[in-house]
């Protein structure tokens, strides 16, 4: 899955499949994880958060089931 890089402290990069609804997270310390069935929405706000370690720990990470894909 393609990524692109975002500025913040926690999160390298994100990607984003609508097709299967799969957000991939890298994270600072090159883990990647894909969380399952996001919805478009949750992707937009997570891309447009002032602070997307801030939204991503309390919107995604303990609301979507998640799976290593990588680190």
């Amino acid at each position: 899955m393609k990524r692109v890089f975002v500025d913040s402290t926690s999160i390298a990069s994100v990607g984003y499949d609508p097709a299967t609804r799969a957000l991939e997270i890298e994270f600072g310390d090159g883990d990647i994880y894909q969380y399952l069935n996001v919805p478009p929405i949750v992707h937009r706000d997570l891309m447009n958060a002032a602070s997307k370690g801030y939204y991503f720990a309390h919107f995604i990470k303990t609301t979507y089931e998640c799976k290593k894909v990588s680190g």
